[in-house]
């Protein structure tokens, strides 16, 4: 095809609107085309108009639009090397605009990172949101960051960030009723979530240039005929190497040309249309918008998008659009920025792209640097910057190309001389692929290493395994078209040779050759970057000489007793334990009420969860505060019961040591046990709340007046509701146990402070369960009221075993009978005797069934009941095994015989003391009493019966009559 001739002379070395005979020709051979393959004119041919026109008008505007795909090494690097070129004055660049300030904080960090919008409270949004959280993850290999460290490094450039803010990100969002969709989940075979893959946690990524297909079709054509397995291996095969040392002009019409079909071919979902557009509007609007406000010459501009929407038809389009459209205003919700780490994974997790993509997409950056020689922008002091590549690869060298038009004849040069820019195109689609040569020595070296990676992995490799992969490579390449294999190719021929039945260790080798490629890099944000509270919380554990910094696990040995200046490091380790429970985990040592410290080890792992430390920043500038804010949000909440605040008030009194928060949440503890209306939580409350007064008694002169109210009021409640206790079928017996237990155990302090017992009485006595184990715990709060007494009990017991009907039941009056021990602990004889009456007496039918209802039971209560059961079943077992033949349990042994009238001893103390008088002298010495001693006599009574026997003997006929 002949290059076209028409000359028009350009403005600011773009094409002006004269130069649409450029693409004539190849609107000419479309039509050609679509007439053969299409039966003539139709929709096809509008489509492919459509394709040229979104290319022509794209090239027509003054302000210069470069398209790019996120994360990848062709963009990163023709935007390199044009910025290079020409030097823009202003470059807009599609990210939120309200993450500008926090660019410049870049510098002091290692890629990747990801720059992130935070808001807990929200305004304006459904409240199940909350938290909302916005990432922009960048990396070296990206065209963005070419652009930020050109506009940062270069004096006189202007940065403006001109996409939608991440209020807008979730206005938009909210009109199709869903919030954003999270990243989705790793997409290679046997992929799982990993710590690297949720750095950015639930966030919402934004990134520039997202290039996908949107037509399933569309896409399941082109990885068919491209024979590749997945969208990166295609996007890898045919857009990055073709384009990875194309002309700037070249590299912009096929980006165009992309972004037009995608954006054409895409299904209607009207929603994602809308805000596309809706996003296109509001940067164009920005852009007119700064324009006009500073006077900068569109020529000396440059406006970096998204391929897909540099092909946009939205009225507003260009600097000439419409200015209808009007910047919707944010919400009240307050947004917190800041930078996290990101990584390799994350960002594949994020954005749906397949494992390993962009860590081939890196190696193939250093590539494109060495083929190219392009010089790339990178921020002063950055940590990792200037880095060389993982491994040096010997430069390869390109097949020659057949002899094409003087289209095809490009160099690495951008045309910015005031020259048109003609059609590239119609070369570049009728241009056979360059194929590259087979460079052995790489391939080579990737076989050698794989082996090497595989044996220190535990995989049975040997160097014929490395000669089965490097032959498996090329005769995959070959199958697919490709002269030169490409690391999806190695990394399937690695599988195949490599790969057995099992997984010997942690990786398989799809990892390990994804590791070999460049493996997962994981970024880093510097301390001068980091927020005040993380800053603080790394100056407060200075003392432990850790770098708490870097990545993995560190050991922390805090000897308190020697050393009393950690007890400020044990402090913060607690409340980071609290709040990122992944980040400080303690290996020896507790934090209990009351207790004090002596030593403790811990393990650290800080710059792991550095993303988790980051967001805490957002809340507060001190863990104290984040931490007291929490406590009080927790014990606030609409659904937090009684147990809850309770809990609240423990955590406030171990980690802050305040007693201002304690009674504040103390008294919220106090309203909401007055208004629940359940007992689910009566376990829970009775056992904190027995802690908390322990605690108080020993270190307080008196009781916290919220708790002192917090027992009368839990009497009077728990009174109200045991009624309802017995017979509410939800209700279970070990919350019912919990309540008796704190009636029983508060009964004292309650009545003191103005309790009226007869309300436990009249409760007990409006009880009548029907469920067996709640029956059980009525008769025990009966013989604990002194309603009921033991031996009434026993033969209850008794009688249970005795009627064959009721023999079934007998293990769940047992299983209640062991839930009293906690309100009951007096029972504990009577509920040994109980146990071993069943083991003895119930049939095996009814008996085993029991066994696991047994065991569950002693092992939720086991803390408090296996002991007092252990204890007494050892008092009255034998503790021999010799002894057990004639042993006797003393429930049946008989009953000692009481003794006969006549052996009275009832006068034998008178007679030892008035012949030992020396200690009564004593005593009545102390007492002041000078009484003079009397000789014993027999008592008066005796006498007078004696003389009248007849109402003795009236008594005694009338007891012989009964």
């Amino acid at each position: 095809m002949s290059r076209a001739t028409t000359r028009v002379p350009a403005v600011g070395g773009h094409p002006s609107p004269e130069t649409v005979e450029a693409f004539d020709a190849l609107r000419a051979q479309l039509d050609a085309a679509a007439a053969e393959f299409a039966d003539g004119p139709g929709a096809l041919d509008g489509i492919l108009h459509g394709l040229v026109s979104d290319v022509e008008r794209a090239l027509r505007e003054p302000l210069e639009i470069f398209p790019v795909c996120h994360h990848s090494p062709a963009s990163a690097t023709a935007m390199a090397r044009h910025l290079r070129a020409r030097q823009p004055r202003t470059v807009f660049l599609e990210l939120c605009e309200d993450m500008a300030p926090l660019l410049t904080e870049l510098r002091n960090c290692r890629l990747p990172v990801a720059v992130q919008a935070f808001a807990t409270r929200i305004d304006g949004f459904p409240a199940d949101w909350a938290p909302l959280s916005v990432v922009a993850p960048i990396t070296e290999a990206s065209a963005e960051y070419q652009a930020i460290a050109y506009a940062l490094e270069t004096p006189g450039v202007d940065l403006v960030l001109v996409d939608r803010s991440s209020d807008h990100v979730f206005q938009w969002q909210a009109r199709r009723n869903t919030p954003a969709a999270p990243g989705t989940t790793p997409s290679g075979p046997g992929a799982t979530p990993s710590e690297e893959a949720a750095l950015h946690g639930d966030a919402v990524g934004v990134e520039l240039g997202d290039l996908r297909p949107r037509f399933a079709d569309l896409e399941r054509h082109l990885l068919r005929h491209g024979k590749v397995r997945h969208w990166s291996e295609w996007w890898h095969q045919y857009v990055e190497g073709p384009l990875g040392d194309a002309d700037h002009d070249t590299y912009r019409q096929v980006m165009f040309l992309i972004g037009s079909l995608f954006r054409r071919l895409a299904p209607g979902d009207a929603d994602r249309v809308r805000v596309d557009e809706d996003r296109e509007r509001y940067m164009w609007t920005r852009i007119r918008e700064h324009l006009a406000a500073t006077g900068a010459d569109p020529a000396q501009s440059v406006y970096i998008c998204g391929a897909f929407h540099a092909a946009s038809r939205v009225e507003e389009f260009g600097l000439h659009g419409s200015d209808t459209f009007v910047v919707p205003p944010r919400t009240a919700t307050e947004w917190q920025y800041g930078l996290i780490p990101s990584s390799h994974t994350a960002i594949e997790t994020q954005f749906g792209l397949e494992g390993g993509a962009v860590s081939i997409a890196a190696a193939q950056w250093e590539k494109n640097l060495k083929r190219t020689q392009v010089q790339p922008y990178r921020l002063k002091g950055q940590a990792g910057a200037g880095a060389k590549a993982p491994r040096a690869r010997k430069a390869i060298a390109l097949a020659p190309v057949a002899e094409v038009d003087s289209t095809d004849s490009t160099d690495s040069t951008d045309s910015t001389d005031g020259t048109d820019s003609a059609d590239r195109l119609s070369g570049f689609l009728q241009r056979p692929p360059v194929l590259d040569r087979l460079d052995q020595e790489e391939l080579l070296g990737w076989s050698v290493e794989i082996v090497r990676a595989a044996r220190r992995n535990g995989y049975l490799a040997s160097t014929a395994d490395a000669i089965a992969v490097y032959e498996t490579s090329i005769l995959l390449a070959g199958l697919r078209d490709r002269a030169r294999p490409t690391p999806y190719d190695f990394q399937d021929a690695a599988v195949t040779c490599i790969e057995k039945d099992t997984v010997p260790g942690r990786r398989d080798v799809r990892r390990l050759v994804e590791i070999m490629m460049g493996g997962d890099r994981i970024g880093q944000v510097g301390y001068e970057s980091l927020p005040p509270l993380a800053r603080d919380v790394h100056d407060r554990l200075a003392p432990l000489g850790l770098n708490l910094q870097a990545r993995g696990v560190k050991r922390a040995l805090l000897d308190i007793k020697s050393q009393p200046d950690l007890r400020a490091c044990s402090d913060v380790l607690w409340m980071l334990r609290h709040l990122i429970p992944d980040a400080a985990r303690p290996i020896m040592g507790e934090r209990t009420l009351g207790d004090e410290p002596k030593q403790e080890s811990w393990d650290l792992s800080l710059g792991t969860h550095q993303r988790a430390l980051i967001e805490l920043g957002y809340e507060g500038v001190t863990l104290e505060q984040v931490l007291e804010q929490r406590l009080r949000r927790e014990a606030t909440a609409p659904q937090a019961d009684a147990a809850v605040v309770l809990r609240t008030v423990e955590d406030a009194t171990r980690y802050l040591g305040s007693r201002r928060l304690a009674d504040e949440l103390g008294a919220r503890a106090l309203q909401v046990l007055t208004t629940e209306r359940s007992v689910d939580g009566a376990p829970e409350v009775l056992r904190r709340v027995r802690r908390l007064l322990a605690f108080y008694r020993t270190s307080e002169p008196v009781l916290p007046r919220w708790i002192e109210r917090f027992a009368e009021a839990g009497y009077a409640h728990y009174c109200a509701l045991l009624p309802t206790a017995f017979t509410d079928e939800t209700a279970t017996a070990r919350q019912v146990a919990a309540m008796l237990s704190f009636l029983f155990s508060m009964e004292g302090l309650a009545l003191s402070l103005g309790g009226d017992r007869a309300q436990l009485e009249l409760a007990v006595a409006r009880s009548d369960p029907q469920d067996q184990s709640k029956r059980a715990l009525l008769w025990a709060a009966q013989v604990q009221l002194g309603h009921l007494t033991r031996q009434d009990l026993r033969e209850r017991c008794d009688g249970l075993l005795g009627n064959p009907l009721l023999l079934p039941a007998y293990p769940r009056y047992l299983s209640g009978l062991l839930h009293a021990l906690e309100p009951v602990p007096s029972l504990v004889d009577l509920v040994v005797e109980a146990v071993s009456q069943a083991f003895a007496r119930l049939p095996d039918p009814v008996l085993l069934p029991w066994l696991p209802t047994l065991i569950t039971t002693l092992r939720s209560g086991g803390a408090e009941l296996a002991p007092k059961l252990t204890k007494e079943a050892g008092r009255i077992f034998p503790g021999r095994l010799a002894e057990l033949d004639t042993w006797v349990p003393p429930w049946l042994a008989p009953a000692p015989q009481p003794a006969r009238p006549g052996s009275s001893t009832a006068g034998r103390g008178s007679a030892l003391l008035a012949a030992h008088p020396a200690t009564c002298d004593a005593l009545a010495g102390l007492l002041d009493c000078d009484g003079p001693w009397t000789a014993p006599h027999t008592p008066a009574g005796s006498a007078l019966l004696g003389r009248h026997p007849g109402t003795a003997g009236a008594l005694a006929s009338l007891l012989g009559a009964a």
